[in-house]
């Protein structure tokens, strides 16, 4: 009884990290998948560089292409987006 006894600070502290630390930063890397994937042609969105640009194009999974400039197209990848300024509407089928 008295092992276990040492060992509860130490389970405490994993759990306090666990509930500071790693669900929270869990839950965001969730949010930023989903952001990716949800991205569409006619967004606006502003890259980890700081590159703003406008989706003209979804290239597969991995990449999009953005119109940052009138007729200036640059490939990025997707996980590089960090966030979507405006959202164009769905298209109506």
């Amino acid at each position: 009884m008295e092992a276990f006894a040492q060992f509860v600070p130490l389970i405490l502290i994993f759990a306090i990290m666990y509930l500071l630390l790693i669900r929270p930063q869990q839950k965001k890397a969730k949010e930023h998948q989903a952001m990716v994937a949800a991205l569409r042609r006619g967004d606006q969105v502003v890259t980890a560089g700081g590159i703003m640009g406008k989706v003209s194009k979804v290239k597969d999974e991995r990449e999009v292409e953005l119109e940052i400039a009138a007729g200036v197209n640059v490939r990025v990848v997707r996980n590089t987006i960090t966030q979507v300024v405006s959202k164009t509407e769905p298209a109506k089928e």
